[in-house]
């Protein structure tokens, strides 16, 4: 089970939202590459970093430059995601050196460019299913699609996809718990790789979570809990080692 430490960042800033709402930003102190490198300092192997300015179509030209700052900087993996709406935004980020690209809109607006996508960088693709109330949401969360998540889940495996990160939005930074049960349906139904992010809200969490480590679940992205104190990024980490 890998632990993935998660950076959001409005205006080059670190923030979180509260269940995806552009007015429920919470900004935090710090600088996020000096964030970066204490997770990796900790033993993080991947940093998840998201573009939420991109996401809600704002203005982000900060925010690619921290990216840049954030690779140049670690030497662990970085996952990114939000506002990426075409084959060269994909492109231009991973010669930022992005190992993973998370793509959410596009894989519901646009699957023909998504499998253009795929033909160049196919195993450096995830596709972002967040959900709320049982449909899935994109845009920044803005817009409520037609599709349940196991529906586009179907959809982007028969593409090529090899793994999801699935959200709950309703319950991220609400620390409610992650939805366990629609990401281990998903797994099934499809075989994709699942990362769950979305509530997370301690260690006991964490090892229930390790528990279905083999059914799909094989990865969880941690941001509000680290940044209100509920767990160390060195406790979440010894806590998946070391449990059964």
């Amino acid at each position: 089970m890998l632990v993935i430490p998660a950076i959001d960042l409005r205006n080059g800033r670190c923030v979180r939202l509260t269940q995806g709402r552009k007015d429920s930003t919470k900004i935090y102190d710090g600088d996020p590459v000096e964030i970066a490198k204490s997770y990796e300092a900790s033993g993080a192997e991947m940093i998840h970093v998201v573009d939420l300015d991109g996401a809600f179509s704002d203005s982000n030209s900060r925010n690619r430059q921290v990216l840049a700052a954030i690779t140049r900087a670690t030497d662990a993996q970085v996952q990114f995601g939000g506002g990426l709406r075409t084959g060269k935004d994909v492109r231009d980020v991973i010669e930022l050196g992005v190992t993973r690209v998370v793509l959410g809109t596009m894989a519901v607006e646009s699957p023909e460019a998504l499998k253009t996508v795929l033909v160049h960088f196919r195993h450096q693709i995830a596709v972002g299913i967040d959900a709320k109330a049982g449909r899935v949401v994109t845009r920044g969360w803005e817009k409520q699609e037609q599709l349940t998540p196991l529906n586009l889940a179907v959809k982007v495996a028969a593409l090529g996809i090899e793994r999801i990160v699935y959200t709950d939005v309703g319950r991220d930074g609400m620390f409610t718990g992650v939805d366990i049960d629609s990401a281990l349906v998903i797994a099934r139904s499809t075989g994709l790789k699942v990362t769950v992010s979305g509530g997370v809200s301690s260690l006991e969490e964490l090892k229930q979570l390790k528990v279905v480590s083999g059914r799909g679940i094989d990865s969880v992205i941690v941001g509000k809990a680290l940044y209100e104190g509920r767990f160390t990024l060195a406790e979440a980490l010894r806590t998946v080692e070391s449990a059964d």
